[in-house]
């Protein structure tokens, strides 16, 4: 076989990660497109409703900033110590670790399995914010983990989630009830002892974690 004869070998190069447009199309991709979804018909809402309502808007974003960095306890109380009932207070926070399990599940479950990697600052902020240890998010890690189906990890975290929450309105509802008749102070002193409580928290389990770090160096 002479030079003319012969063909170069074709060489067909796959990607080390499947494109985003790929990863959608999987169950876990139709999670957070659900994800988005559902949180950018929140946004429109509190959009609309900052025009007709700004008082209410305003404590919308209070309770979801709230809930995204302190949890559902700090965030009820605000809206609860803003004089909002069950009604408002309890279908924002749904929607909130809604939407956090909807698009943390399916990142979670990506980075597992090595085809999406955080950049540094995705990393640092996976790391030290408070709001990736609360109850619904790890719930789904834990669920994947267990070798559940998407669809039911998702379905027994947000159940809970929500019987949770009814919990905590009763309670919370009733505790700024009794405080309401001591003076306003009261629902703020509240919401200041239970954002201490976290921080004292999170503060020690932070500490456990490093040191446990520097005991396996």
């Amino acid at each position: 076989m002479n030079e003319k004869d012969a063909k170069p070998a074709l060489t067909l190069e796959r990607p080390t990660r499947p494109a985003w447009r790929q990863l959608l199309k999987t169950t876990e991709g139709r999670i957070f497109i659900l994800g988005i979804v559902v949180a950018l018909i929140g946004l429109i809402v509190m959009g609309l409703l900052a025009y007709w309502a700004p008082e209410i808007s305003r404590i919308i974003s209070a309770m979801t900033f709230s809930n995204i960095i302190f949890g559902r306890a700090v965030a009820m109380s605000i809206g609860y110590a803003g004089g909002f009932g069950h009604v408002l207070v309890v279908p924002v926070n749904m929607w909130v670790e809604t939407v956090l399990v909807l698009l943390f599940y399916p990142v979670f479950v990506f980075s597992v399995c090595k085809l999406v990697e955080f950049p540094r600052p995705g990393l640092f902020i996976f790391v030290w914010f408070p709001f990736w240890m609360t109850g619904p998010v790890v719930g789904s890690a834990i669920g994947y983990l267990l070798g559940f189906p998407a669809w039911l990890t998702l379905s027994v975290v947000l159940t809970g989630t929500y019987i949770a929450m009814g919990g905590w309105a009763y309670l919370l509802f009733s505790l700024h009830t009794r405080a309401a008749g001591f003076g306003p102070w009261a629902s703020l002193l509240i919401i200041g002892l239970i954002v201490l409580i976290i921080l004292v928290g999170y503060w020690i389990n932070r500490r456990g974690i490093e040191q446990q770090q520097k005991g396996t160096e």
